[in-house]
């Protein structure tokens, strides 16, 4: 990512002075929470402020939250000591055009308002067997075209070694949830 790029992150997150509410899962996941694990890992790529993160810690999984803005890490570290959570919290800014960073195999990828098609087969990689990644990202249906945009089937076709639980598309937004095969985190 570029340095103007980091700068704008960093500018669009100070003026939202930290996130407001209660952290909830990414609204596309809402009707699906019961598929998430209520223990385990969980890694959060561009986490932005932290309510995803934040939300998934309250349910009992052990998280690690990502983005490239050290003001976004400095609001979700504070909103994770705020809900009592910061013991199963770790904050880190990393810029996900390096690659995702090493770590050990979990039971949860959450990714919201980030795509990055270089990073599918390491995203998958990552998972545990039995893992869930929950994407959410722009896409081209219901929306003009652009360069952060999915195409339309996109994260279906990009993520074929995995059991789509749910997956959508339409009004500038795709998603999908889906499993990798294999054993299932206990607690589900």
């Amino acid at each position: 990512m570029s340095e103007d790029d980091r700068i704008r992150w960093d500018a669009t997150y100070s003026s939202r002075r930290g996130p407001a509410g209660e952290p909830t899962p990414p609204p596309a996941f809402a009707a699906h929470t019961d598929a998430f694990p209520v223990r385990g890992t969980a890694l959060d790529l561009a986490c932005g402020q932290g309510l995803g993160s934040v939300w998934l810690a309250r349910r009992g999984l052990d998280v690690w939250g990502i983005d490239v803005s050290a003001i976004a890490i400095e609001q979700a570290t504070e909103l994770a000591a705020r809900c009592g959570v910061a013991s199963r919290c770790r904050f880190d800014v990393v810029d996900l055009d390096d690659g995702l960073p090493p770590g050990p195999p979990v039971d949860v990828i959450v990714c919201h308002r980030f795509r990055d098609s270089r990073l599918d087969d390491t995203v998958v990689k990552r998972l545990a067997p039995g893992g869930l990644l929950a994407i959410c990202v722009l896409s081209e249906v219901g929306a003009a075209p652009g360069r952060f945009r999915a195409a339309p089937g996109e994260l279906v076709s990009a993520f074929t070694e995995l059991d789509v639980l749910a997956a959508g598309e339409g009004d500038g937004e795709a998603w999908l949830l889906a499993r990798l095969p294999g054993p299932a985190v206990s607690g589900r």
